[in-house]
């Protein structure tokens, strides 16, 4: 028997995300974001979606950027206290002993010590209710060696351990049970 829950946000886990954003030192900071997810393949798109009383809004839509920096088990900590912290009050960075890095071709900061760094230009804010949707198109990015399976060229998810946000709690990836399209592969 099911039971009859009041409509939420009930889709997980999610990446749960440390957002850099800014365009100078003065202004750098770090959001945590689960609201967040591709849209599109061609041309790459995401979104993150962001309340606006958050010190990190005005920054994002002054600067129409930011970089998606992928978490692990050991930024965990970071990661949350990057959320429950504000920017106005503290220096994330410092903060967390986090390293702002250069990205390729956006001016808001990488974090050095996440494997994954997705650089972002905001297409579109779509004001839906209790967040704005920042639509970004996907212009570079950038993967720690370490993760990288040397036979495949891809991202090896178990090596990295990446984390997920699933009601009100993190997680790390497990191990691979699957590839797209095994269920359907035929059988040797």
């Amino acid at each position: 028997m099911k039971q009859h829950w009041k409509p939420g946000t009930m889709i997980y886990p999610l990446p749960a995300l440390l957002v850099s954003c800014g365009s100078g030192q003065d202004e750098y900071n770090l959001i945590t974001v689960s609201w967040t997810g591709t849209v599109c393949s061609d041309p790459p798109m995401c979104y993150i979606s962001v309340r606006k009383n958050r010190h990190s809004y005005e920054i994002l839509k002054k600067n129409m950027e930011f970089v998606l920096n992928l978490t692990t088990k050991e930024l965990a900590y970071a990661t949350d206290w990057c959320g429950v912290r504000s920017g106005e009050k503290f220096n994330k960075f410092e903060e967390m002993h986090l390293t702002p890095g250069k990205a390729r071709l956006v001016k808001a900061p990488l974090v050095e010590e996440s494997p994954v760094n997705i650089e972002c230009r905001v297409k579109e804010i779509l004001s839906l209710g209790s967040h704005d949707m920042f639509l970004a198109e996907v212009v570079n990015v950038q993967a720690d060696e370490k993760y990288i399976d040397q036979s495949t060229g891809k991202l090896d998810l178990e090596k990295a351990g990446l984390l997920v946000y699933a009601h009100g709690s993190y997680y790390e990836t497990g191990a691979k049970i699957g590839k797209f399209g095994w269920s359907v592969e035929k059988k040797k």
